[in-house]
């Protein structure tokens, strides 16, 4: 597989095939599967995003166990329908896939992890919105994952996903940039421009700590994720209109790992600091598991 996004946007320039292409191509090297075997698990993916979508924004939506969170993804879509939204109707239909699915994960509903469950909600908002912005078929949206997947690879291997060792940046920033790059080539942008928007994207919440009420993911990670989304939409179109970061794309996953590492631990998934830390959170976290905890 590759090993930096420089390799990427090089290999795609050079054989002029799309990004996703060569992320199929090299994952029937590695895993010794067929086309269709690949194809077959990605759509499966892509199916199980989209039910979770639905499910959670279907009725009067799911709700978690604590009651910490449920329900707003259905407000979203209500509000939608009922006013002019501040930030457009993509960019809420973004917010609201997203928040239908992290509240489906809060409800131990069935998700996928992309790259992780606390950041399953961002690429199905980026995908749920540019499906209907784009008229995308189901093919189209198979290669995003594809391309979202081969960019998440990088970022994995040189910074890693998981908020306990880098914070949210590394969760929600991850599923962020992932889809910003996949979202440019959904758009018929260029491989650097691709790889411009992921730049854009993990340089936007660069830092971002990682900080569960109670050690749960519901708060604040079910709102995170539909300011993932949003800011993979942003940083998609920036890149497009030809925006570039002044910090290359390999340049900004190496920051992510240095941020994360030097994060205290109360910043990084323990329940402890940030949000987790204010008198309410705390009260919340005594309320679901007693004083003692």
């Amino acid at each position: 597989m590759f090993d930096s996004v420089k390799e990427i946007v090089e290999a795609a320039n050079n054989t002029g095939k799309p990004i996703s292409e060569l992320i199929i191509e090299e994952e029937i090297k590695t895993s010794g599967l067929s086309r269709e075997e690949i194809w077959k698990k990605m759509r499966f993916n892509l199916q199980t995003m989209q039910n979770a979508v639905k499910r959670g924004e279907s009725g009067k939506g799911v709700l978690s166990s604590t009651g910490l969170t449920g329900g707003e993804a259905v407000k979203v879509a209500k509000y939608r329908q009922t006013h002019r939204t501040l930030s457009g109707d993509t960019m809420m239909g973004a917010v609201q896939a997203a928040m239908a699915t992290n509240e489906v994960n809060a409800a131990l509903g069935i998700i996928c992890a992309t790259p992780t469950a606390g950041s399953s909600g961002t690429l199905p908002g980026v995908i749920a919105s540019l499906e209907k912005r784009l008229n995308l078929d189901e093919d189209a949206l198979v290669r995003f994952l594809f391309t979202a997947a081969g960019f998440g690879l990088v970022i994995a291997n040189h910074a890693g996903i998981a908020g306990a060792t880098g914070g949210c940046q590394a969760e929600v920033g991850s599923a962020s940039a992932m889809g910003a790059a996949a979202a440019v080539e959904a758009a018929g942008g260029t491989p650097q421009q691709c790889a411009e928007a992921l730049s854009i994207a993990i340089s936007n919440l660069l830092g971002l700590v990682c900080d569960p009420i109670a050690g749960l993911v519901e708060v604040p990670c079910v709102k995170r994720n539909a300011i993932g989304a949003a800011n993979a939409l942003v940083s998609a179109d920036l890149a497009l209109a030809g925006c570039a970061s002044v910090i290359p794309a390999d340049e900004c996953i190496m920051a992510l790992d240095k941020v994360g590492k030097s994060m205290p631990a109360a910043l990084r998934e323990t329940g402890i600091g940030g949000l987790a830390g204010t008198p309410t959170g705390q009260a919340i976290k005594a309320k679901i598991f007693g004083k003692d905890a």
